[in-house]
């Protein structure tokens, strides 16, 4: 179940319209919204898994930016993946830097990744390489959102992530969520990475907790219910109109009481979308191409992120790893037994993807990125389970294709041991400063919250060799 704490608008569409779709352990509702609703004799019913507000989102919505559209699928490494095993091989040092793996050669001539990347190595031109990333940390939970939001943690005012600004910028008309996360990548002690933050709960990510490759798996958020027929929901649209027209006399010094009304039809249209429903399944896709991504988490994950954006999703994030819980590539112990098994999976799906964006004419209008909240150490520990490498913040690498940027390159360099960027630095802001420019928005651009004006990314220049 999840715990939701909402304003009162938060009720809006969800609770009205598929009761019972999406469990809920409680709401925090004002007593005024609480009195209304007894007063209507409606009970409280299901919003969506973490927090979606369909009306906060339509609130928001305008015309769409002029030029390119670019959508986003960022396979979210959580845990720290290891360059040196994977992207910035150390041959010539000893064993206790360079591990078990050796470079080999790829589609891009004078380019190397690990050996056990052969799918990933074949398409080489479809990406690009940082290889001279930097994070000002080496925690979990503050990486997270440090790499999603491009701004240091901040309990009072959290920066918001890419997604966020992207559905804030330039909000979208499609009956679909413009913003998903998939998989829990909330860290106990930190708040969500890649949130609404200081833009509000209307810009987080409708998640999705469910495992693609579930033969269960089903989004029902989109479903009404099967009791509920024509002229119920006609009934239950005449009763949200009359909310809302409540809500706005009693709180009409609120921006959103005054211009909820506009977009209830709109809210309706998307909790009932067929568009919406048609691309959470992925029974619609041939068996060959599912298997082609690889029946697991990330494959089908990766797959439906394919589907998402195809729909008119506009930023998809998927943890990018199978096992369950959370920082699967924080390999402290056993890192070669732990990468024997989630390499193969990473390497088939992200060169599934890639290929199969670049098949359908989407990789242009499509930026791929797969990164970590920071890197592994240089050198391999021997810790008692099994030799691992620790946490390493100063230098890591990451990927990023499609989208406009340049592929096919490689920027920056790190050290003889992979320890510190020697060529190139480009710090986790630069990054998302980057991802900033593919997407046409502005860095610059204020908002006021608590009083204070706040802009969108405070720091950060993007790596104009990839554009």
């Amino acid at each position: 179940m999840v715990r939701a704490t909402v304003s009162r608008y938060h009720v809006g569409v969800w609770s009205m319209l598929s009761p019972g779709a999406i469990g809920v352990d409680t709401m925090t509702l004002g007593p005024d919204r609480r009195e209304f609703f007894r007063m209507g004799g409606l009970a409280l019913g299901a919003i969506s898994p973490l927090g979606l507000s369909l009306t906060g989102v339509l609130a928001q919505e305008s015309a769409a930016g002029a030029g390119k559209q670019v959508n986003v699928i960022f396979m979210f490494l959580q845990g720290g993946a290891s360059h040196i095993d994977m992207f910035d091989m150390k041959p010539d040092m000893s064993e206790e830097v360079r591990g078990l793996y050796s470079p080999a050669s790829t589609s891009v001539a004078g380019l190397q990744l690990s050996d056990q990347l052969p799918k990933l190595r074949g398409c080489a031109e479809k990406f690009s390489l940082i290889r001279s990333m930097e994070s000002y940390t080496s925690k979990h939970g503050e990486g997270d959102v440090h790499i999603m939001c491009g701004s240091p943690v901040d309990k009072n005012l959290q920066a918001p992530g890419i997604g966020a600004v992207l559905s804030h910028q330039q909000p979208q008309q499609a009956p679909i969520p413009p913003f998903v996360h998939m998989g829990q990548m909330k860290h106990p002690a930190y708040t969500a990475p890649g949130f609404g933050g200081f833009l509000g709960q209307s810009h987080n990510p409708f998640q999705i907790k469910q495992n693609p490759n579930a033969a269960d798996f089903a989004v029902r958020a989109f479903d009404t219910a099967d009791d509920v027929d024509v002229s119920r929901q006609s009934g239950r649209r005449t009763l949200l109109q009359s909310l809302d027209r409540y809500q706005a006399s009693r709180e009409k010094q609120l921006e959103f009481a005054r211009t909820q009304d506009a977009f209830t039809q709109q809210a309706l249209n998307l909790s009932t979308s067929r568009r919406a429903k048609k691309a959470f399944d992925l029974s619609q896709e041939p068996d060959a191409l599912r298997d082609a991504y690889g029946r697991n988490r990330v494959g089908q994950g990766l797959l439906l992120a394919r589907r998402l954006v195809e729909a008119g999703v506009r930023f998809v994030t998927i943890k990018g790893y199978v096992e369950t819980g959370i920082y699967a590539w924080d390999h402290h112990w056993g890192i070669f037994p732990h990468l024997k098994r989630q390499l193969p999976i990473y390497d088939n799906s992200y060169a599934a993807l890639l290929n199969d964006l670049d098949e359908r004419g989407m990789l242009e209008s499509t930026l791929v990125i797969t990164a970590g909240e920071f890197g592994r150490t240089p050198k391999i520990n021997t810790n008692k389970r099994g030799p691992g490498r620790d946490h390493w913040g100063r230098c890591f690498s990451l990927t990023m294709g499609g989208g406009g940027v340049q592929t096919g390159r490689v920027i920056g360099a790190s050290d003889k041991f992979g320890a510190v960027p020697s060529e190139r630095p480009v710090t986790v802001a630069d990054f998302v400063a980057t991802v900033y420019r593919a997407l046409g928005l502005d860095p610059t651009t204020e908002v006021v919250a608590q009083g204070r004006p706040m802009v969108m990314l405070p720091e950060g220049s993007a790596v104009d060799e990839l554009f």
